[in-house]
């Protein structure tokens, strides 16, 4: 019988996950148990430090609080087993959670139904569902997959069949009213009250406006402001007000303002120097870019690697001031692995323990980095880093970087982080 071979350059990082998993085990059999039937409302103002987790096998999206590490809640996301993209939308006002889903009558087979299901965000019942045509885009992680007007009321949904178009819903009428033909241009984000952008394959932008029924008004194409043969922007973009920060693989920033009746593309700039790039520093991620839209700082998740990496976990986040384009901090990827541990001793009462693991770990196991990034937006932000392996939060302070608290186990396989 042929042995299995690992191979030599995975030992480490799985004899870490395996050792860390082994401990976690010990632990959890001491754990008390908790008080199940609990009903709970959620306040209609989310807390300052609220975000939500998406999970691919769970196949649900998850609120959590920041400041307790308290899970607050879940929303299921369609047929389980089917599908990547779990985005949620959320109200301005807060009061509605919309989330686009996709169901087979046979299970992950079968007559395929498309909605977008509108849910209350104070108990996170549905309250309404409308029905779109389907053919909603699936693909991981899913960012940039639907986005809502700023005004709250029309959402778009990307489509991909494999045709691009968006599908429109007025969310406040509660219906579908118009699918946009997009060739040649996929994803979507908010770029105003009745405006939407899609980046294009030539590299150029599209956007699309609407009239107050939900119909396309003006759809028009820019000149191409990067080179996607040479250097392709990620769909990963991050925004500050009426201006988008895309970022391409080899860390150009590219902004498009987008407050005029046409976007301007501005002038580019690097992330990484020629230092930097000595020492193979690159971005990477599912979700690599964060911003603080009041203190102008940019958030990017680093790792070093060669070409075509852009998708590895980050061991660093650096900052950079929006202002100047230059590097103010670097805040170190606390390990995963030892924050995993570390916390589950913690939870069983066994602080000293906890911290000396917290001392320990970090030294003799490999840092497998985080693949997702985010900052609240109010005057004390929070930075939350996601891992996959083993699934863990890191809640920094954003400004400082001190490390606030982990939370361990949050789901099984996050995909993208969000803020109500």
């Amino acid at each position: 019988m042929r042995r299995l071979r690992v191979p030599r350059t995975r030992r480490p990082r799985l004899t870490a996950i395996l050792l860390s998993l082994a401990v976690a085990a010990v632990v959890r059999a001491e754990l008390s148990g908790e008080a199940v039937g609990k009903v709970t409302t959620l306040p209609v103002r989310p807390g300052p430090h609220w975000f939500w987790l998406s999970d691919i096998l769970l196949h649900r999206t998850a609120l959590f609080d920041a400041d307790t590490g308290e899970l607050l809640g879940t929303l299921s996301a369609g047929t389980a087993g089917v599908g990547f993209v779990i985005a949620p939308l959320f109200a301005p006002d807060h009061r509605e959670v919309y989330l686009p889903e996709t169901f087979y009558s046979r299970g992950v087979r079968g007559d395929r139904t498309d909605v977008v299901t509108v849910y209350d965000a104070s108990t996170l019942q549905p309250l309404d569902e409308i029905g779109i045509p389907p053919r909603r885009a699936e693909y991981f992680p899913g960012n940039a997959a639907n986005a809502l007007s700023d005004d709250g009321r029309f959402a778009a949904v990307f489509n991909l069949t494999p045709v691009t178009s968006l599908s429109i819903v007025d969310v406040k009428a509660r219906r579908f009213t118009t699918e946009v033909p997009t060739p040649g241009c996929s994803l979507v984000y908010a770029a105003g009250p009745r405006r939407f952008l899609m980046l294009c394959a030539n590299g150029a932008a599209l956007t699309v406006a609407l009239d107050d029924t939900g119909q396309a008004a003006h759809v028009e194409r820019t000149e191409p402001f990067f080179d996607p043969q040479k250097d392709p922007v990620t769909e990963k973009a991050v925004r500050r007000g009426n201006e988008w920060l895309f970022v391409s693989f080899e860390g150009v920033v590219h902004p498009v303002d987008m407050s005029g009746e046409t976007p301007r593309f501005g002038e580019s700039w690097s992330l990484v120097d020629d230092a930097g790039r000595r020492a193979s520093w690159r971005i990477g991620g599912a979700q690599h870019l964060a911003v603080h839209a009041a203190s102008g700082r940019l958030y990017a998740l680093m790792h070093q690697g060669g070409p075509d990496t852009h998708k590895d976990a980050g061991t660093e986040i650096w900052v950079y001031d929006l202002g100047t384009h230059r590097r103010v901090q670097r805040i170190p990827v606390v390990n995963p692995l030892a924050g995993f541990v570390g916390e589950q001793l913690a939870q069983s009462g066994r602080r000293r323990a906890a911290r000396f693991t917290d001392w320990l770990l970090p030294k003799v196991l490999p840092n497998p980095g985080v693949e997702r990034i985010l900052v609240t937006q109010d005057e004390h932000p929070v930075l939350v880093a996601s891992a996959s392996i083993p699934p863990t939060l890191t809640i920094h302070d954003a400004m400082t970087g001190a490390v606030v608290r982990h939370i361990s186990e949050p789901g099984l396989a996050g995909s993208l982080l969000f803020t109500p």
